[in-house]
């Protein structure tokens, strides 16, 4: 259950716990049901412009990785660094 100030920053409760309940992280699952209860966003529609992380190259995934600051990402292959980017 979330706390109180994890309360104040969602906005779409049930849905926030649809994917809790589904395995999704409380950073993923809030990011989630706040852009889906902003009716500027449109979370269920396919993302932007950017290509699909296998198309990128490994010093791709290698610095975003770094910019959302997932940990061992120096270590990681590239099907670990995508592995991990779709996890965050």
């Amino acid at each position: 259950m979330p706390t109180a100030k994890d309360e104040a920053r969602i906005k779409d409760e049930d849905t926030y716990q649809a994917l809790r309940r589904d395995g999704a992280s409380k950073e993923k699952a809030a990011r989630i049901a706040n852009a889906k209860a902003n009716d500027r966003m449109k979370p269920s529609r396919k993302g932007g412009e950017a290509q699909p992380y296998e198309e990128w190259t490994r010093d791709d995934l290698y610095d975003r990785a770094r910019e959302i600051g997932i940990e061992g990402r120096s270590k990681m292959s590239k099907k670990d660094l995508i592995k991990a980017l779709r996890n965050h």
